[in-house]
């Protein structure tokens, strides 16, 4: 990671070395299974998974340390899964994702995981680089199965209303964002991760009415890059570890950090966003 100054906050240093990694990572939601990276050391995020959003609107400009630059991608292709399906080869469990990851793949929709499932799910898996490939319907799974879904019209549903202005879309059923104006699409759809129980990403008709591109918060002393807020501490902004998760945000819109990036370029402040549905799960 390369950054744009040597001034470190103490929270930030230390969760930096792995101080403070595990304290941070993501609780499952409830009931639902604890997942870990089914590959050992891939998946590993450069801060917290769960970046602490703001619970209130920004009031002051930044601080004195800018946000830092990744100097290369993460891996967004690492499933989660649970540590005893880590090793099969073909599990015979179920994915938290199942139902969805069947409807997609047009694989019977029962939410069981069959021998048929597993082949299927996994032959997917293997064609779109997901490691490893052993057929459990996680979240990495089911955010690639959507995203190539929507890909060709991500509003085909007509979810979004089409305005003559530019329109941020959130979907949070199927946690994927774009932007269009009339029916033209000026930001392709791209995976997002919305918030967790509790902390529920407010669904409705909103405004971009803050920006800031090297944004930190100074409540959580956390980076948030390209932050765009739209309802009061709820923002677009960039994360830097992977997007397709077991759980969400604390209720922002949270992007990759290059997907953040070509999203500042597209918005303005004063555009509007809708957001409706509700993440899976809640």
């Amino acid at each position: 990671m390369r950054w744009r100054s040597r001034i470190l906050p103490p929270l930030l240093a230390v969760a930096l070395l792995g101080g403070t990694a595990a304290a941070h990572a993501e609780e499952p939601g409830p009931g639902a299974d604890v997942l870990v990276p089914g590959i050992a050391g891939a998946g590993r995020p450069e801060y917290p998974m769960d970046t602490p959003d703001q619970v209130l609107p920004p009031t002051a400009p930044d601080g004195e340390v800018p946000v830092p630059v990744p100097e290369e991608e993460v891996d967004e292709l690492v499933e989660y899964l649970p540590r005893d399906a880590a090793e099969a080869a073909c599990t015979a469990r179920a994915g938290m994702y199942q139902r969805q990851v069947e409807r997609l793949l047009k694989l019977k929709v029962d939410g069981k995981q069959s021998a048929a499932d597993c082949r299927a799910i996994r032959a997917f898996q293997t064609r779109q680089k997901i490691k490893p490939a052993n057929g459990y319907a996680g979240p990495v799974t089911w955010a690639r199965a959507e995203l190539l879904a929507a890909r060709k019209d991500p509003n085909a549903a007509k979810k979004c209303p089409v305005r003559s202005y530019p329109v941020a879309c959130v979907d949070l059923n199927r946690e994927l964002m774009w932007v269009q104006k009339g029916k033209k699409i000026t930001y392709a759809v791209v995976n997002v991760r919305s918030g967790r129980a509790g902390y529920r990403t407010r669904t409705g008709w909103h405004s971009v009415y803050w920006r800031n591109k090297d944004h930190w918060s100074t409540i959580y002393d956390t980076p948030m890059p390209f932050s765009q807020f739209f309802d009061g501490g709820q923002a677009f902004h960039g994360v830097y570890g992977a997007i397709a998760t077991p759980t969400g945000s604390r209720g922002c819109v949270n992007l990759t950090y290059k997907n953040a990036e070509k999203l500042w370029s597209v918005l303005r402040k004063g555009d509007r966003v809708y957001i409706w549905g509700k993440r899976p799960g809640l």
